[in-house]
């Protein structure tokens, strides 16, 4: 027997941080089966290490210990020896669900270059997989003409910015990768979960004009966003992928991260060996028990995020029916 202390790790789960904002609808804490259900909650932050909302570990005997704690006491055996090599005690990976009741504003996210430059941040590349969308939900993601920077202001000012953006309605299973730079918005309707970067760096270009209770418009970052942005223009921001049940289908491969998605109706092994990093689990429908390689047991319902440390070689997902979830883990290419 060895007192190693990172014998004591296995999956964890975390305590959701909820964002209530004037355009949150009423679908997260339905869908995590949060009791009681609240009203105007924009956001659930799975699992962060942004600085001011640090997750906090919610199971087993680890309960109560902050994401932050875990990487300082377990270093690469929690997010993998590369991972912790390149990122310290920054955990590099935020997740998160959006329920958008209201078209929410047009948006940009700075590379690592010029977030580092600027805010001393990291960059903020993200994708989205749409959980769900009312039938008439859409959301914008790259131009869909040419512009310069400057007919950009231009248009930001004459109100026709988003003439120029790339629509798309939207439903269940869409998904989209938005490298830093690439201009995007969540429409109305749209109940998204999202993978991104840890940053919370963002360049807000248009807000439809809005004005809040006191009559005043919220502030924009025209010229901060003006350097930002991706100008090129492509014939589709959509990322296609063909579904498969009973094995991984990959979605995202990138410097920062690599998604699968996993639908199953019997039981299926994954092999974590090769990776050196963490992986998350994020159950899009139905439910299922993790067994990893240790003996660690934990059930995964709708809703719910797991964190699987690094050093886990391998873990078993029985499916109790049907079960929906997303695979991601960290990659240190960037």
């Amino acid at each position: 027997m060895t007192n190693d202390k990172r014998d004591t790790l296995y999956p964890l789960k975390f305590r959701p941080i909820l964002k209530p904002v004037i355009w949150g609808g009423s679908d997260i804490c339905r869908f995590k089966n949060i009791q009681p259900e609240r009203d105007g909650i924009g956001e659930s932050w799975e699992i962060s290490g942004v600085k001011g909302n640090v997750s906090v570990v919610s199971n087993g005997d680890l309960s109560g210990t902050s994401l932050d704690e875990m990487i300082q006491t377990y270093k690469g055996a929690l997010v993998g020896n590369k991972i912790y090599e390149q990122f310290g005690p920054t955990f590099p990976l935020l997740i998160k669900f959006i329920d958008a009741r209201d078209d929410l504003s047009i948006q940009v996210h700075p590379d690592d270059k010029l977030a580092k430059e600027r805010h001393d941040s990291f960059g903020k590349t993200e994708m989205w997989y749409v959980v769900k969308a009312t039938p008439d939900a859409f959301l914008y993601s790259g131009f869909e003409q040419q512009i310069t920077p400057d007919e950009y202001v231009e248009k930001v000012k004459n109100n026709t910015f988003t003439d120029t953006l790339m629509r798309y309605e939207v439903q269940e299973g869409d998904v989209f990768f938005l490298p830093a730079g690439r201009v995007h918005a969540i429409g109305a309707g749209c109940f998204i979960a999202e993978i991104q970067q840890t940053s919370d760096i963002t360049y807000r270009i248009y807000d439809y004009n809005r004005k809040d209770t006191a009559g005043n418009t919220r502030e924009l970052h025209t010229e901060l966003a003006k350097d930002a942005i991706d100008y090129n223009v492509q014939d589709s921001y959509q990322t296609t992928y063909e579904q498969a049940i009973n094995q991984p289908v990959k979605l995202v491969t990138s410097s920062y991260f690599t998604t699968h998605l996993l639908e199953l109706d019997r039981p299926m092994e994954r092999d974590y060996q090769t990776i050196d990093s963490f992986v998350i689990l994020i159950c899009m429908g139905g439910s299922c028990t993790l067994n990893d390689n240790k003996g660690n047991s934990v059930h995964v319902a709708q809703g719910e995020t797991v964190l699987v440390p690094a050093q886990s070689e391998s873990i078993k997902l029985s499916p109790n029916g049907d079960c929906k979830l997303l695979e991601t883990y960290a990659e240190t290419g960037a």
